[in-house]
Formats: structure tokens, sequence, C-alpha cells
């Protein structure tokens, strides 16, 4: 079964291009100890939960997020979240909430993309309900909609942080038999299609943008469609594809560029549904996402040199790391760490410089009002 746009031959090399660079990520973590793999996959989770979370507005950073990610993982169960909510809001702060339980079902959402793909192939519409489901089971208001399809209109709409202005990215399909005919053919197409096509990322492009173009869920779609977009990398044939998928943190590249993702997003569409998929231009769609691949192969790399440094400090080092990790929230203040560690000032003075240098941590002020946060 075809995709539903042309490749021509300049996409035709960046796909090849792409392949030869996950290749090459598949070997470099083929060599390196389970470890530091485990701590390389737990830093492209944590950047992917964190950026798209943060596409739709949410606002915690990677390095709380990576604090909520630790407290839940100590507990390991599947109520951790609800055993431990009063705790993480504390932390975090309570005017936080809605960014608090938007990561939490993002966390378990991609838990299971990430644990299932192999069971969730063929793709049907429970799953799609399942998924939908686990990113908003800890927000309330939503309980009346979680894995159900839509029954009023929406649009993709982007949103300005700091103006808070909206504007109209895409008319989606119209509730009811429409969005239920469009969600079945793209599923159809889809399981008949991604292991037999030879770019399984050009499936994964068109599986994403279709469910997009329906938005078949009240809300979360954006989320869930790139979600799918991960899936896709784990489920296809390629097996380079399906090693490097969990540590690439695509994501961190649309929230960099955001205003270009929408502006695509428009451009493919012209703005509007359309039931017959051939009236996209995917392939524009396709060309922003190979660029987002790029990149986050390339930050396989970074993750390595990333983990090797942190596995290499010293006790001292370690523990005034620690200090960071542990309130992710605050710019901490020699003094403080001091009471924290109990090390000595100079000592200190000389980690905290070493961690600046390696990007672990940042430094904020001069003398004084010097202050030090961690950078995730």
């Amino acid at each position: 079964m075809p995709i539903s746009y042309n490749l021509d031959d300049r996409i035709t090399r960046q796909l090849k291009e792409v392949d030869l660079k996950a290749a090459k990520r598949a070997e470099l973590l083929a060599g390196i100890d389970q470890k530091s793999r485990e701590a390389i996959y737990r830093q492209a989770r944590i950047s992917t939960i964190g950026a798209t979370t943060r596409i739709e507005n949410a606002v915690l950073t990677d390095a709380q997020i990576e604090w909520i990610d630790t407290e839940l993982a100590s507990d390991g169960r599947p109520t951790a979240f609800t055993a431990m909510r009063s705790r993480i809001e504390e932390k975090i702060s309570k005017d936080r909430e809605r960014s608090i339980e938007e990561v939490a079902g993002c966390r378990e959402m991609l838990a299971v993309v990430y644990s299932q793909s192999a069971e969730l192939f063929p793709l049907t519409q429970a799953t799609l309900c399942g998924l939908h489901r686990e990113l908003l089971k800890y927000h309330a208001p939503a309980a009346y909609h979680l894995g159900r399809y839509k029954v009023v209109p929406n649009s993709v709409i982007e949103r300005d942080a700091t103006t808070g202005d909206e504007r109209t990215v895409l008319q989606t399909s119209d509730p009811g038999p429409i969005t239920d005919t469009a969600v079945a053919d793209m599923i159809a197409w889809y399981n008949r299609t991604l292991r037999e096509h030879p770019w399984p990322i050009a499936v994964g492009c068109e599986l994403v943008f279709r469910f997009l173009s329906c938005h078949p869920f009240q809300d979360e779609n954006g989320r869930l469609g790139r979600a799918l977009f991960l899936l896709a990398l784990l489920q296809c044939a390629d097996p380079n594809l399906n090693r490097v998928a969990p540590y690439c943190a695509v994501d961190r590249f649309i929230e960099q560029n955001k205003t270009e993702y929408y502006a695509v997003l428009a451009r493919v569409s012209d703005g509007k549904f359309n039931p017959d998929p051939k009236k996209y231009r995917i392939e524009l769609f396709l060309a922003f996402v190979l660029k987002a691949m790029n990149a986050a192969l390339d930050s396989i790399e970074f993750y390595k040199k990333r983990v090797d440094l942190i596995r290499d400090l010293s006790v001292s080092a370690t523990a005034v790391l620690q200090c960071f990790k542990d309130m992710p929230e605050q710019r901490l203040t020699p003094k403080l760490i001091r009471k924290e560690t109990h090390l000595p000032e100079r000592t200190i003075s000389r980690i905290l410089r070493s961690l600046v240098d390696a990007g672990l941590i940042q430094r904020h002020g001069r003398g004084p009002a010097t202050r030090y946060q961690l950078v995730f």
C-alpha cells in the first residue's frame, strides 16, 4: 500500500541520510554498557515529556520533570502519582497543577508506547482511545471525554505562551461519521503500509498528519499525534529505527521550532481537513520531521557525553549536583549547598566552577547575589 504523496529525489536522499545516521547511532548504543544506555534513554524520555507538554503551553522545565520522574520511579506502583501528588504539588507549586497533571499523564502514556509497541501492532481504535485515557487520567475535568471521540468541533490552535493569543492553524474534521470514517481509514492504511513501505519515517509522517487533521478527541490530540510518530518508529520493520527510537527526543526540535511547526501544518493542509489524504502536501511535513530526526539523532551523542561526564564526577561533586536535583525549582547559594553537603567552602566553590564549565548548572548574578541552578 503506497503513501499518499510523492517522494522526490531530494527527499529520498534525505531519508537515506537519516537511515545511515540511525544505523551509526544504533552501533554507538550497542557499544556502550547497559547502565549508560538506560541513562541516555531516561534523558531522551524526559526531554520528550518536557517538550511535548510545553508545545501545548505547559510550564514545567526538564529539571522539574526529572525530579517528578525520580520521585514516581522510587515508588514504582501504578498508583504512585495519586499517592505522591500532594508532595509533588508542594515541591513544584500548586499554581502549576495542570502542568503537573499533564506531565504525569504523558509519562504514563509514553511508558505504554515504549514498553508495549510490539503488542500494539496492528494499531486499533481501542489503542488510540487507551492512550488518550492515559494522557488525561489525572485531569479530573476531562473525565467525561477520556478515550471518546469529540462531540464538539475543534481545531489545531497555536497559542502564544507570552500573550495568550490564539490562531487557528487547521480546521479539523467535523465530529461524528466524518471523523469516525477518517480515523478508521487511517488505521487500516497504516496497518497495511508500515511494514511494507521502504521508508517508515514517511509512513509515520502521514499517520501523524492524518491524525492531526482529524483531531478525533476533544483535546490532547497534539501530544498523542506526536507519540504516534514514536510508535511508528518502534513498530516498523527497520531494526535500526527500532533501536534508536527510544533515545530520540524528536519533540525537542519541534518545541524549539514551534512557529515553523504550525506554519508547516497550515501549508500542508491549506488550513482545512480533507477526506482525501492525497490532497495534502505531506512531503512538506516530512521535510520538517526529517530535520527533527537529524537533530534527535545528533542529541544521542550529546546525551552520551553528558552521561559520561556525570558518571566520572567525584563523590563530592556528585553530592553537590544532587542538591540541585533535589531542588529543581530553586537557585541555590553556596551557603545552602554547604548546609546540605557539609563540604568545605573552598571545595564547593571549585566544584561549582567545574559544574558550570561542564554545562551541568548555570550561574546567575555576581558577588553576594550569585545563585546557581540546574541545567537539564
